[in-house]
């Protein structure tokens, strides 16, 4: 019965799905799916089926509203915790006002509980500089609109930006906002921390079904072919594995030590990075990688040398 219910609000949550994309959302076989589908029919809920772009709910079928259980609300809490740390201040209030709504029709004890949950929780304030308010980026995204904006590139340089927007990526520690730039001609990677001063125009821009912003963001990346094996100490080793974003291939024990195989694009990005941890790493090959840290330490000498 759950899982009906939940077929139905996933239908309702969007235009139309096709069985493979609600097999593939519920980790169900397309058989089942089916099977599910001839099960909602037969028990009165509209369904219509239309080839190629699958099955959807007659216009005007709602179900009655649903109360949240106490489970989802705890973890709409965490999330709530993760977006403070994640996102911009007016995304996290819309996030606590939709839950501020959930709780007030939960029963007294489950929001005792709650509120108990929320005492015992944190996430620490990041220290990074704020960024664009997530919320307008969306509306643009959504809404096609076209957003005028200030921004300051790598070299501190600022600059006014009109860019259609396409996406809006979370990757390395960053929201970072996918559009066409048409100051630069070309599409381009924003750092909504980089952004100010943005307005949503009335200009509406046309949608591109062609462009992927993920697939923008790998052909951006530069493809991993090194690789280098380091050894490191058991504490040093969890820090690698929660920062180095290029990749990582085999891993063994040696002597209370951890070796880890980590794939990079280029030899002194990862030579920079490794300085970092002191004596708590050594490169065991390649000799190449072990030569450009010895180049980077004679520079760091020569600097602090007086």
């Amino acid at each position: 019965m759950d899982r009906l219910l939940a077929l139905i609000l996933f239908l309702q949550s969007r235009r139309s799905a096709t069985a493979e994309l609600m097999a593939e959302h519920f980790g169900l076989s397309v058989r089942t799916i089916y099977r599910d589908m001839a099960a909602l029919a037969e028990a009165g809920v509209p369904l219509l089926a239309e080839a190629g772009s699958g099955y959807r709910l007659m216009k005007g079928y709602l179900l009655p509203p649903v109360n949240f259980s106490e489970q989802e609300a705890m973890a709409l809490s965490t999330g709530l915790l993760l977006a403070q740390r994640m996102t911009s201040p007016g995304y996290t209030q819309l996030m606590q006002s939709a839950l501020d709504k959930i709780k007030a029709v939960l029963p007294n004890d489950s929001k005792d509980r709650l509120q108990h949950l929320a005492r015992a929780m944190a996430a620490p304030q990041s220290s990074q500089p704020p960024a664009a308010d997530l919320t307008l980026l969306q509306r643009a995204i959504t809404h096609q609109q076209l957003v005028r904006m200030q921004y300051q590139d790598a070299s501190w340089q600022q600059s006014e930006r009109d860019v259609e927007p396409a996406g809006l990526i979370y990757y390395l520690g960053r929201w970072h906002f996918i559009g066409w730039c048409r100051l630069r001609q070309d599409w381009r990677d924003f750092r909504t921390d980089r952004i100010s001063a943005v307005e949503l125009l009335a200009e509406k821009v046309p949608a591109r079904p062609d462009f992927s912003a993920q697939q923008f963001l790998q052909s951006c990346v530069p493809t991993p072919e090194l690789s280098a094996l380091i050894r490191f100490a058991p504490a040093a080793a969890d820090r690698a594995k929660r920062e180095w974003w290029q990749g990582f291939g085999a891993e063994s024990q040696q002597d209370q030590q951890m070796l880890l195989e980590l794939k990079t694009s280029d030899w002194r990005s990862l030579a920079s990075w490794l300085l970092s941890f002191g004596t708590s790493a050594e490169v065991l090959q390649p000799q190449a990688l072990i030569d450009e840290i010895r180049l980077q330490s004679q520079q760091l000498l020569q600097l602090y040398s007086g």
